[in-house]
């Protein structure tokens, strides 16, 4: 007899304001030895128990068991049976035997591309995932030193991803360990299927990989969104800081005006020396730190979140101050003073280790813990369980159900599975070029995996034999992509030479890590709403380019770039400069794209090669974008009520869903809010609104001090806010007009309305002319200090004063700029001075 059984889709909006999804267990077939479980209209589990007991207890990798109910269509004729989603059809030969290509296929849908998978298919073209650390990497490749003192090279190699240009991927967990139902910490158990069952979870997706990676969090949990203050500057470096040190560095960043909301201690807040087991240490360093719960009371007044590294693997030893409590826990006699080693997988150990060690740290205010495990892969105990993966998981869990705060852990990537415990770090790489070319690409490249959020050690860790200097350069090149990656972290070895604390620098060097530093914090209010996309889709901030373009082969081809969220192409300068300017190649895609550093609204569908200044880094806006930045005063993260600056971008209409929420509790899913911007132009008429904001969070303000900038372009003719007129500012190092909402009600909407004069944008690159031949003339007396300067070259070098005095006269004095700077060569020549100051020039101005 045939049977048809159907359930309803549910479709949720990014941002649904509504928790409320019909959930379902998902199963749609069910014999004596075979279950087949629609997860979602992409991902279809496949069980074969040999003796009929299937497993509904979640697994490190298939952790959810229920799911939004979907349309699958099921097809029972007695022989076959047939399960069709909107993205593949599953075809299964009815028998008792094990899934093999005799009794099961699936096939793309009509509408998705072509693929066809059968048990025991090779998957050809995976697009990589990401690896457990970068210790001893140089690019690319694994550099070490052998026994012999002989230098060894061997490529490095990311584990596979979720995702192929196959078009499926599948899944194999039937050796996948399994929790339990612990409300704190659910425990780690072993299966006790029969030899020869299978758990699969297939994957179709064709080429939507954005699709896939969504479905892939369906079934093994979201992404989870880090506190706000995460998102901010980390400052790390490995070095026996004592109390006053620290203390006197948190004022010499606030007296550089250094925004930072992450103090990192290294190892040495606990005792180190061989007497008190060295790198393991679970009791604090009073020769260093008198006074710890102070201490830690001293960096919450100065609302800095503060993390402890730890290296557990040595266990708790007699001299530690717990030690008499956990060992008669664990079964040991204090009095014999044995050794208590480290086991992950025992639950009474580790509880201990929490309630005698880590929870009373916390309670003083230790934020979250630095779990630096790089010792034994796997536990003594069970087999195969990867340390790793199970104390991100122990460590994770027990702050996300025992603490008011947003649950963050800093650590090592375990596996699939890991993206859950979100916050990785990268580990002990090289100090060199190579480093810093690789990081986009294995950036990147993690989202394949949910594990968007690694934080690397800006400017490598370790620097290679020989190497005694810190390459200013190849540093603040660093940090500039730091600005523009998941995590904001500096930290190096505990080598004398490389001390990367920005004072000790020269002025220019200290300034460009400065900008790159708030460029991070202007950019928090869009990365923090990606950040909820990442939760809701799956998809990390830091992408390929491949995920938007499948089709094209470029965006396989140019693997050090990326995107920066929905708006944002990223292709970082990775090389050193030539006469001042680095040059780097840039794929971009249709449309348009806004060269910020230039000005210059660029075609798409082309490669391009661009020159960029030590101040100049090639970021790439897609035309018309809305961007929420924080206003340039805001230097800390925590308060919800930051003033804002809405950029909106020359080249087209814009949108954006600005995501707010409390910023550093666990509400999130159901306690936030979002507010719509967009930007519609029609002939020289531009609107900006600002939708009434929807939904709500704890502390959320009702008024925000918002203004809203338009970039490259000339003053208005007429500006209107709900239709009154008001007053404007302009910029002219930005060409840019800044409208100051005050102090505005959310809940409200605003309206802004702007008249230009015909061809009002300045998008073609002048933006970035002026910034160079300005900063050129500034410098240009430091080589010949007699200059006196000729009608042509000094007026161009007052431009920005200019377009201030003469506001009417704008469209002119640009035009004759530009003309000047076209005929710049001519004009240098003619310009009184030594040969060897016009050279200078030139290339100092990039031509």
């Amino acid at each position: 007899m045939k049977k048809i059984f159907t359930a309803c889709l549910t479709v949720l909006s990014v941002f649904s304001l509504s928790a409320t999804t019909p959930q379902t267990d998902g199963i749609v077939y069910k014999d004596k030895t075979k279950r087949f479980t629609v997860v979602s209209d992409g991902l279809v589990r496949m069980e074969y128990a040999p003796d009929g007991k299937f497993n509904d207890a979640p697994s490190f990798i298939g952790y959810n068991r229920s799911y939004p109910k979907t349309d699958a269509k099921v097809t029972d004729d007695g022989k076959n049976v047939t399960i069709t989603t909107s993205k593949l059809t599953l075809n299964y030969k009815k028998c008792n035997s094990p899934f093999s290509a005799d009794n099961l296929t699936i096939v793309s849908a009509e509408g998705v591309k072509p693929f066809e998978w059968k048990p025991g298919t090779p998957q050809k073209m995976n697009l990589e995932g990401t690896t457990r650390t970068l210790d001893w990497w140089n690019g690319d490749e694994l550099q070490w030193e052998n026994r012999e003192g002989e230098w060894c090279t061997r490529p490095g190699k990311l584990d596979p991803g979720v995702l192929a240009r196959d078009g499926w991927t599948l899944i194999d967990d039937s050796r996948g360990f399994l929790l339990d139902d612990d409300p704190v910490i659910p425990w780690v158990k072993k299966r006790k299927s029969k030899k020869g069952a299978q758990d699969f979870y297939f994957i179709g997706y064709g080429s939507d990989y954005k699709g896939a990676l969504k479905d892939f969090t369906t079934l093994s949990g979201k992404i989870p969104i880090l506190p706000r203050y995460a998102f901010g500057y980390w400052w790390s470096r490995w070095w026996a800081y004592s109390e006053h040190e620290v203390r006197q560095l948190i004022d010499n960043f606030k007296s550089y005006d250094i925004p930072v909301e992450v103090l990192v201690i290294d190892m040495d807040w606990h005792y180190t020396d061989a007497e008190h087991g060295g790198w393991t240490g679970w009791t604090w360093n009073r020769r260093l730190f008198p006074e710890p719960e102070k201490f830690l009371n001293y960096l919450r007044d100065r609302n800095l979140k503060v993390t402890l590294n730890l290296h557990p693997a040595s266990g708790i030893k007699k001299f530690e101050q717990a030690y008499p409590q956990i060992a008669r826990e664990n079964g040991v006699d204090p009095k014999t003073e044995k050794d208590i080693p480290w086991v992950s997988s025992d639950r009474t150990f580790i509880n201990s280790v929490f309630d005698h060690i880590l929870d009373p740290m916390t309670k003083e205010g230790v934020s979250f813990w630095w779990l630096d495990w790089q010792q034994s892969l796997y536990d003594s105990k069970m087999d195969s369980l990867s340390n790793t993966w199970w104390l991100n998981h122990t460590f994770f869990n027990k702050m996300k159900n025992t603490s008011d705060a947003r649950p963050i852990i800093f650590h090592r990537w375990g596996g699939l599975g890991n993206h859950r415990y979100q916050l990785g770090f990268s580990g002990d790489s090289y100090t060199t070029w190579k480093t810093l070319e690789y990081m986009p690409y294995f950036t990147s490249t993690a989202s394949n995996v949910g594990y968007g959020y690694w934080g690397h050690d800006i400017g490598g860790f370790r620097a290679l034999p020989g190497d005694s200097i810190i390459d200013l350069e190849l540093y603040t090149r660093f940090f500039q992509f730091g600005a523009y990656s998941p995590v904001m972290r500096t930290h190096s070895d505990k080598k004398v030479h490389l001390n990367k604390e920005p004072w000790n620098f020269d002025r220019e060097t200290l300034n460009l890590i400065r900008d790159a530093v708030k460029l991070r914090y202007r950019n928090v209010p869009y990365i923090y709403s990606m950040a909820r996309k990442t939760y809701d889709d799956g998809v990390s901030i830091c992408r390929p380019m491949y995920y938007e373009y499948p089709e094209t082969e470029e965006a396989y081809d140019y693997k050090g770039q990326y995107y920066f969220g929905d708006n944002m192409i990223v292709a970082p300068v990775v090389s050193p400069a030539v006469d001042g300017y680095s040059k780097i190649k840039v794929w971009l895609p249709e449309g348009k794209w806004y060269e910020e550093s230039s000005g210059t609204l660029l075609d798409g569908n082309r490669v391009y090669e661009r020159t960029m200044a030590m101040d100049e880094y090639p970021v790439y806006i897609k035309a018309g974008s809305v961007i929420p930045h924080h206003a340039a005063s805001v230097d800390n993260l925590r308060s919800n009520s930051a003033p804002l600056s809405i950029s909106v971008y020359p080249g087209g209409d814009g949108e954006f869903d600005l995501y707010e929420d409390f910023g550093d509790d666990d509400n999130y899913a159901d306690n936030f809010a979002v507010t719509k911007i967009r930007s519609h132009r029609e002939g020289n008429t531009l609107d900006i609104t600002f939708e009434p904001r929807k939904g709500s969070y704890r502390e959320m303000p009702s008024k925000r001090d918002v203004d809203v900038k338009i970039h490259a372009t000339l003053q208005p003719e007429k500006v209107t806010v709900d239709g009154m007129p008001v007053e404007y500012t302009y910029s002219p190092e930005e060409l840019a007009v800044v409208v100051d909402l005050g102090d505005y009600d959310c809940a409200k909407g605003k309206r802004i309305n702007m008249v230009f004069p015909e061809n009002a944008d300045e998008a073609d690159g002048t933006i970035g002319s002026m910034h160079r031949f300005v900063k050129a003339f500034g410098k240009l007396k430091d080589k010949y200090a007699e200059l006196e300067v000729n009608e042509d070259f000094g007026t161009m070098s007052v431009i920005y004063e200019m377009l201030e005095y003469y506001p009417t006269e704008s469209r002119e004095r640009l035009s004759t700029f530009r003309d000047k700077f076209s005929r710049l060569k001519d004009i240098v020549a003619g310009q009184p001075m030594p040969e060897s100051a016009r050279k200078w020039f030139v290339k100092a101005v990039g031509l």
